[in-house]
C-alpha cells in the first residue's frame, strides 16, 4: 500500500530540515511528503521547496494543525497516510515497522507506535508507553514480538492515559476521511488532536508497535511541556467530545470524572505557582469541590497580602502538588 507522509507546518524553517531528513531517509521511503505550510511568515514554504522533486509544498492561509492536517488529508495520493509534526522526528526504521504491521494485520485502519521526548537534541530514556497503568496493555493480541493489535474500542483507557500523538500514527485514509478527518470542532485548544485519538480509538482494528519509534520535541516554541495547561486542554477536549458524539453517551461518567481530576490537577500547578487567577478560573469551571480544593479556592480569593502568606503555609505542607 502506498503511503503519504502529510507535515502540517507554522514558523518551523529551522526545525523542518530535520523533521524532513528523517522522513525522506526512511526505508522503505514514502510514496510522497507533502508539508502543508500554515501561514509561515519565516521561510518555512522555501525550506519545504529546497527539497525539489522529493516534497510538495501546499501553503494555506494560518488556520491550526488540524485544518493543516486535514488539508493534507485530502490531498495525499497514497492508501495510507502518516503524519509528523514539523518539530518531530521519526527514527530509522519507523515506516519500515508500520508496514510490517499491516503486512501482518492488513484490515487495520490506523496504527500508532511508542515514542521518546526529545530536548536540545538529547533524547529521553523513558518512552511514554512505560508510564502507561499496568492494566491498559490488557487485551493486545500479539502479532510480533514487539506490535499487537487492539481488536475492540479502547476508548475509556483514552480517557484515563493518552499515549497516542499524531506524529506517531498511520491510517488508512479512507478511514480517517469516513470518520470525519482530524476533528476540528476543538479549534486551537492546547492537546486538541486528543479528539481524534479518541475518535480513532474507537474504531478497531488498532495497531499497536511497541518500540519507541519517534522523538516528540519539547522546547520553547511549544507548549506541550506545560501539565497545567495540557490538562486544562485535554478537560476541554473531553468536554466537547462528550457533548458532540452520542456514542460516547455510556462513557459519560468516567469522563466527567477525568475532566475533574485534570482540572484539579491544574489548580493544583497554578497554585504552587501563586498564580492566583488562574486558581480560581480553574476553581469556577470545577464548580463544588472539597478539602484540599476548597482551601486553595479560598486562600485564592484572600487579599494579597494574607494569600500569600496562606499559600506559603500550604506550599510548606506540600499540600499543593498533592492530587484530591
Amino acid at each position: 500500500m502506498s503511503v503519504s507522509v502529510i507535515i502540517p507546518a507554522y514558523n518551523r524553517a529551522t526545525l523542518l530540515p530535520f523533521t524532513l531528513d528523517a522522513v525522506l531517509a526512511q526505508v522503505p521511503p514514502p510514496d510522497e511528503v507533502i508539508v502543508v505550510d500554515d501561514g509561515s511568515t519565516d521561510g518555512t514554504g522555501a525550506v519545504a521547496a529546497a527539497y525539489p522533486n522529493r516534497v510538495r509544498c501546499i501553503g494555506i492561509r494560518n488556520s491550526g494543525d488540524l485544518a493543516a492536517r486535514n488539508v493534507g488529508l485530502r490531498a495525499a495520493r497514497g492508501e495510507r497516510v502518516a503524519f509528523c509534526d514539523s518539530d518531530d522526528v521519526w527514527r530509522p526504521g519507523f515506516l519500515a515497522a508500520m508496514d510490517a504491521l499491516w503486512q501482518a494485520e492488513p484490515g487495520l485502519h490506523a496504527a500508532y507506535c511508542d515514542f521518546l521526548f526529545l530536548r536540545d537534541d538529547v533524547w529521553s530514556t523513558d518512552s511514554k508507553f512505560a508510564a502507561a497503568p499496568p492494566d491498559f496493555w490488557d487485551g493486545l493480541r500479539m502479532v510480533s514480538p514487539d506490535a499487537g493489535v487492539f481488536d475492540a474500542p479502547v476508548v475509556e483507557r483514552l480517557i484515563k492515559f493518552q499515549p497516542l500523538f499524531p506524529s506517531c500514527m498511520v491510517a488508512r485514509k479512507e478511514t480517517l476521511l469516513a470518520l470525519g478527518g482530524w476533528d476540528e470542532g476543538v479549534g486551537r485548544t492546547l492537546g486538541s488532536d486528543f479528539a481524534t485519538a479518541l475518535l480513532v480509538a474507537g474504531h478497531p482494528p488498532l495497531g499497536i508497535v511497541r518500540r519507541p519509534l519517534v522523538g516528540i520535541r519539547k522546547h520553547d516554541g511549544n507548549f506541550s511541556g506545560d501539565a497545567q495547561a495540557m490538562n486544562l486542554g485535554d478537560a476541554f477536549v473531553l468536554e466537547h467530545v462528550l457533548a458532540s458524539r452520542p456514542s460516547l453517551a455510556p462513557l459519560a461518567a468516567p469522563i466527567r470524572a477525568s475532566i475533574a481530576r485534570r482540572r484539579a490537577e491544574a489548580l493544583d500547578i497554578a497554585f504552587a505557582r501563586r498564580d492566583f487567577a488562574a486558581v480560581r478560573r480553574i476553581a469556577a469551571q470545577l464548580g463544588a469541590v472539597s478539602g484540599r480544593t476548597r482551601i486553595k479556592r479560598m486562600v485564592a480569593g484572600l487579599p494579597p497580602p494574607l494569600r500569600g502568606a496562606a499559600a506559603t503555609v500550604l506550599l510548606g505542607l506540600g499540600s499543593a502538588t498533592k492530587q484530591e
